[in-house]
């Protein structure tokens, strides 16, 4: 191959890499975050790859999924600390694929989850690091691991990080300061998340109704403000008239009825 042939076959690549990749306006902006995923109307496993699927079907603006790490450091979706009866953190994941989820499926991978999420561009992948229950030391090293992992599949521009650890968060922003991250825990102020180099809060929507000037603090300080986990239609109301960003539901399509005026057979068809 002659070097301009080379030149040439390096542009085109670059260029269909560009294409394949999602900037950040190619994603919906509708404030909906599916809690798990979209699993409740059709009684999917949470955070099964039918439930981000189900979420991206509708066109959620995110899908918020839990990660822990096995026995064996591999990293797993998954809400609670354990699966079926076996506690993750000591559990090696081929002892854990000796479960299914109720629709059949195997408990997923971060890197199986990832990888199903990136091959569309309108639904954010909203990467929870669950804290350690052994120890600090290994919500850090999930925090690593999972940062080196998206990375390694070049999938920054999907992945948005929360956490309740806030040691965890901050190993994820001094191995990325470019990455996104949000805390969940309500006990810091918008100052000190944005003296920390947080992207934003991600607050129980209690904490921000006896805390309503953190919204406006929030906001001046270009923070990003997020509330978990909405299901009454009121408390959606008044997160939206208060102008946050993103709320996160376990009741997707009736928040997306709110945010776009449809109807929910409008919605889900």
């Amino acid at each position: 191959m002659s070097p301009l042939s080379k030149v040439l076959a390096a542009f085109l690549l670059f260029f269909m890499t560009l294409s394949c990749t999602p900037q950040k306006e190619t994603f919906l902006q509708n404030k909906v975050i599916a809690h798990r995923g979209a699993w409740k109307s059709q009684e999917l496993p949470q955070n099964s790859l039918a439930s981000l699927n189900r979420a991206i079907e509708l066109g959620c603006e995110g899908t918020e999924f839990d990660v822990w790490m096995t026995k064996d450091e591999v990293l797993v979706v998954n809400h609670d600390a354990d699966f079926y009866g076996m506690p993750i953190e000591t559990t090696s994941y081929a002892s854990l694929l000796t479960q299914k989820l109720s629709n059949g499926e195997h408990l997923p991978t971060l890197e199986e989850y990832l990888k199903e999420g990136m091959d569309q561009t309108k639904t954010k992948l909203i990467l929870e690091i669950k804290p350690s229950e052994i120890s600090q030391e290994r919500s850090v090293k999930i925090a690593q691991k999972s940062v080196d992992l998206v990375w390694s599949l070049k999938a920054e521009n999907w992945v948005d990080y929360i956490t309740f650890d806030y040691e965890a968060g901050k190993k994820v922003i001094e191995m990325d300061p470019n990455a996104r991250v949000s805390y969940l825990n309500g006990d810091k102020s918008p100052a000190e998340l944005k003296e920390d180099g947080f992207l934003g809060l991600d607050y129980h929507y209690k904490v921000l109704k006896e805390n309503p000037q953190w919204i406006q603090e929030a906001r001046e300080l270009g923070l990003t403000i997020n509330s978990w986990t909405v299901n009454n239609r009121e408390d959606m109301l008044w997160l939206l008239e208060e102008g946050t960003d993103f709320i996160t539901t376990d009741e997707p399509e009736m928040l997306l009825e709110i945010v776009s005026g449809k109807t929910s057979e409008e919605v889900v068809d």
